[in-house]
């Protein structure tokens, strides 16, 4: 027997639901986007390199009533990316929307950044996104259907002060965007990215007031954004309606890239 909270408003028996992946998945921007991609029908997995198994963001859909599986992952290692893949598929099925969302920051100026910081930015922020990407496009390939969505940076098409790593990780995910693109437009794939500004999470509210002030200033809207913002971004990426746009990057910044 079907279930009810499941069936369409007409009734029928739905389409199954797809299974979506996010890194990165369950702060901040990450758990915004899991959340709507909850609400929209589909299932979850949520990749972290820590966090809880019954973490808010995994009671959260589970009270949506949608399946939800919490990795522990290093996205920037081959071999735990691929037991990554090979866990998910057994446990959940094969990957249609595919969020490479997982990022760090190690702010420094250029003459000041050491080599592990420029590194480990570069590993998680880009590394990551080609080792998740390659994982479980194969998938999509097979299915000749899929979405992967990458979560750049309004930096990635501006540059910022003291963060060289941060950015040149942010705008080689462009390039990676528009390549892989190309690759997979055939089989019926696409990639896009989604370049989030000012977003209000943990990082923005630990900054001190005339700092989120000055930077407002920059924002043509004139405040920052919020997690859901990004997420609806990503929820029209990952759609059917999406189905002609690829190899794009949406700027969600408030217009602060506005040339």
């Amino acid at each position: 027997m079907s279930d009810p909270a499941n069936q369409g408003r007409s009734g029928r028996d739905p389409e199954p639901a797809r299974i979506a992946l996010g890194t990165g998945g369950s702060r901040g921007i990450g758990r915004g986007i899991a959340l709507r991609l909850a609400r929209d029908g589909n299932d979850l997995v949520l990749v972290d390199r820590s966090g809880e198994d019954d973490g808010p963001a995994v009671r959260e859909i589970l009270a949506l009533g949608r399946r939800c599986l919490h990795v522990r992952c290093d996205v920037s290692e081959p071999e735990q990316v691929e037991a990554l893949a090979g866990r998910v598929t057994e446990e959940m099925g094969p990957v249609q929307i595919l969020v490479n969302n997982a990022g760090v920051t190690r702010d420094n100026l250029v003459l000041r950044m050491r080599p592990e910081e420029w590194d480990t930015v570069l590993g998680i922020n880009l590394r990551g996104a080609f080792l998740c990407t390659k994982g479980f496009a194969r998938g999509m390939m097979k299915a000749r259907w899929g979405r992967i969505i990458n979560v750049t940076s309004v930096v990635g098409l501006t540059g910022n002060k003291g963060q060289a790593n941060y950015t040149a990780a942010k705008a080689g995910l462009i390039g990676f965007t528009k390549s892989v693109a190309k690759e997979l437009a055939e089989r019926g794939i696409t990639v896009n990215a989604v370049a989030p500004g000012f977003i209000e999470t943990s990082m923005t509210e630990a900054l001190p007031q005339e700092a989120q002030e000055a930077l407002r200033g920059n924002i043509p809207l004139r405040y920052f954004g919020q997690p859901e913002d990004v997420a609806h971004a990503v929820s029209y990426l990952a759609s059917d309606e999406a189905r002609y746009v690829t190899g794009q990057v949406l700027a969600v910044d408030g217009g602060m890239s506005m040339s």
